[in-house]
C-alpha cells in the first residue's frame, strides 16, 4: 500500500478492472444444478399457491341430524339415521338391530326418525 491517497479517477479505473470469472467454480454442472434447484423451488411454491387457492371452505355440519338427512333418498336416510342412533343411543340401536334385516324393508323410517328425535 502507498502512503498517499488515490485520486478519484484512479479508484474508478481500478474498479473497472475487477471482473468476475467467466465460468463459475464447478463448471457447467454447477450451473445446471443451480437452475434445476431453482426450478424445483419455483414449482413447489406455485403448487402450494395453487393448492391454497383451490381449497374450498366447508360449511359447518348442521347440529340437528334430521336436517342433515332431509335431502337423501329413503334408503340412504334410513342408513344415516341408523348411524346417528347407534352413536347417540347404542342401547336403542341394539334393541332394533334385529329388525334391520327383517323381510319387508326392516325398520320403518318414521319409527327411526322418532327414535332419533327422542335420543339425539
Amino acid at each position: 500500500m502507498t502512503d498517499r491517497a488515490l485520486s478519484e479517477e484512479a479508484m474508478l479505473a481500478s474498479l473497472r478492472d475487477i471482473h468476475l470469472p467467466a465460468e463459475a467454480a464447478g463448471g457447467i454442472a454447477a450451473d445446471v444444478a443451480a437452475v434445476i434447484g431453482l426450478g424445483c423451488l419455483g414449482a413447489l411454491f406455485f403448487a402450494g399457491l395453487i393448492r391454497l387457492l383451490s381449497l374450498r371452505v366447508r360449511k359447518p355440519a348442521p347440529t340437528d341430524p334430521l336436517v342433515a338427512v332431509q335431502d337423501l333418498l329413503e334408503a340412504e336416510r334410513r342408513v344415516a339415521l341408523l348411524h346417528v342412533l347407534r352413536e347417540a343411543a347404542p342401547e336403542r340401536y341394539a334393541a332394533i338391530r334385529g329388525a334391520i334385516y327383517a323381510p319387508g324393508g326392516g325398520v320403518d323410517l318414521d319409527t327411526l326418525e322418532a327414535e332419533v328425535r327422542a335420543h339425539a
